[in-house]
C-alpha cells in the first residue's frame, strides 16, 4: 500500500499542474480506490486539460477580457437599487454598480458594510444589540421628543428612559455632549434637558435645533442605520450585522467585531485599511457579485482578475477611464483615441512627444500590423552557416 501511495504521489508530483490542481487530483484519488497506474492516468489527463487551458503566447488577453466583460454587459439591468440579500437596505446593484467599480468612485452611491462578529457577541442577541449601538450613530430623535419654548426662549429635550437604558446612554451623559457640542449652558433634570442661546433669539433658538439634530451620543457619524439578522453560515448559526453608511476602519476596532470577516464595498476603505491585496480581492469580489446577480456568472472570474490587476498594479487603486488608466498610457495616439482627441494631440505638439506605436490602437490607426499574434513574429531567413532553407521563428525585438 506504501508502494502505492508513494508512486501516486510521485507521478502527481512529476506533472507541471500548479499546487490548487494538485490538492484536487490528491482528494479525487482518495476518494476512489485506484490504481498507481489509474492515478498516472488521472493525472495526465488533468495535465492535458490544464495546459491546453492556458493562454497561448502573444494572446491579446486584454481585448478578450474587455469583450467578455462587455457583453455580458449590455445585458444588465439599469436599476440602481436592489434588495442583495437584506430586505431593509437598498444596495447599488447592475450596471450602476459595475461603472462605480471600474470607475473607482471615491464613494460608493450606496455605501454599507457586512459586520461579523465573535465569540459570545455572534451567538447573543443582547450582546450582538451592544455592538449595533456602538456603531449605529444615534441621534436626538432616536432619543427623545425635542420641542421649542418660544415663550422662555428655550430647547426641550424629553427623553425616553427605555431607549436611554437600550443604548446604554445616560441623560447626564446626553447634557454633556450638548454642553460640550453647543457651548451652551445645559440643565439636566431627570429625564428632561433644557438649553437655550446667550441671548433671545428665535432665529438663534431654531439654529440651535438644528445643530442639535446632528450631534452623534454614540456610533459612528457615517452610520446611519444597522440591520441585525440570524444567519447559517459554516461555523454554524449568528448574528450578522449589515449597515447603511461605512467607516470601515472605525468598526474594526469595535470589541465584538470580527475583524478576518467582516467587509465593506467601498473598495478605497479596504485599501487604507488592509492594503492593496486586499482592494484587489474586494474589486473581483464585487464584480464577480454583481454579474452573478444579474445571471451573468458565466463570466470567467480570470477577466474581472486582469482588471483589477491593471486598476492596483500601481499600488494604488487607477480608475479605468481618460482619468487613470486610458488617460496615462505611453502612446499619444492610444490616448487621443480615447477622449479628448484634439487635446491631447495639442499636448502632445507642444511636449514634443514620440509615439513608439507598441500598442494596439495606435497602430490600428497608422494601419500597421499589431504586435499580437503572429504580427509580433518574424520570419528570418538563416545565413549560409544554417545551411540552404534554414529558417526560424523568432521575436520581432
Amino acid at each position: 500500500m506504501t508502494e502505492i501511495t508513494s508512486g501516486i504521489e510521485s507521478t502527481v508530483e512529476g506533472t507541471d499542474l500548479p499546487k490548487r490542481l494538485k490538492d484536487e487530483v490528491y482528494a479525487t484519488i482518495e476518494d476512489r480506490e485506484v490504481t498507481a497506474e489509474e492515478a498516472g492516468e488521472i493525472a495526465a489527463a488533468v495535465e492535458e486539460r490544464y495546459l491546453d487551458t492556458r493562454v497561448d503566447p502573444l494572446d491579446p488577453v486584454g481585448t478578450v477580457s474587455a469583450q467578455s466583460i462587455g457583453e455580458p454587459g449590455t445585458q444588465m439591468t439599469m436599476n440602481t437599487f436592489h434588495y442583495a440579500g437584506v430586505a431593509e437596505i437598498d444596495v447599488t446593484q447592475g450596471l450602476p454598480r459595475l461603472i462605480e467599480l471600474v470607475d473607482a468612485r471615491k464613494t460608493p452611491d450606496t455605501p454599507m458594510m457586512t459586520v461579523h462578529l465573535d465569540g459570545e457577541y455572534a451567538t447573543d442577541r443582547e450582546k450582538a444589540h451592544e455592538v449595533v449601538w456602538a456603531i449605529e450613530a444615534t441621534r436626538i430623535l432616536a432619543l427623545g421628543d425635542v420641542s421649542t419654548n418660544v415663550a422662555d426662549m428655550l430647547v426641550q429635550i424629553d427623553l425616553n428612559e427605555q431607549t436611554l437604558e437600550e443604548r446604554m446612554i445616560t441623560p447626564e451623559e446626553v447634557a454633556e455632549i450638548i454642553e460640550d457640542s453647543l457651548g451652551v449652558d445645559v440643565v439636566q433634570s431627570g429625564t428632561t434637558v433644557e438649553f437655550g442661546p446667550d441671548q433671545p433669539s428665535y432665529r438663534d433658538l431654531l439654529q440651535l435645533v438644528e445643530e442639535l439634530r446632528e450631534i452623534v451620543f454614540k456610533g459612528i457619524d457615517e452610520v446611519s442605520r444597522v440591520v441585525i439578522r440570524k444567519e447559517e453560515l459554516d461555523e454554524g448559526e449568528e448574528f450578522v450585522l449589515y449597515t447603511e453608511g461605512s467607516a470601515f476602519g472605525d468598526v474594526l476596532d469595535i470589541e465584538g467585531v470580527d475583524a478576518s470577516r467582516t467587509t465593506c464595498n467601498n473598495i478605497h476603505e479596504i485599501h487604507r485599511n488592509l492594503g492593496v491585496e486586499a482592494a484587489r480581492e474586494t474589486i473581483i469580489e464585487e464584480t464577480m457579485d454583481t454579474l452573478e446577480e444579474q445571471g451573468l456568472g458565466n463570466v470567467n472570474i480570470r477577466h474581472l482578475m486582469l482588471v483589477a490587476d491593471i486598476m492596483t498594479t500601481e499600488g494604488t487603486i487607477e480608475s479605468i477611464g481618460r482619468h487613470g488608466i486610458s488617460g496615462s498610457k505611453d502612446s499619444v495616439l492610444a490616448r487621443a483615441a480615447f477622449e479628448v482627441t484634439v487635446n491631447h494631440l495639442l499636448d502632445a505638439a507642444v511636449h514634443g512627444e514620440i509615439d513608439d506605436l507598441n500598442g494596439v490602437t495606435e497602430n490600428v490607426i497608422v494601419g500597421k500590423p499589431i504586435k499580437l499574434g503572429t504580427g509580433d513574429v518574424n520570419l528570418r531567413m538563416g545565413g549560409a552557416s544554417g545551411g540552404a532553407g534554414g529558417a526560424d521563428d523568432s521575436r520581432a525585438d
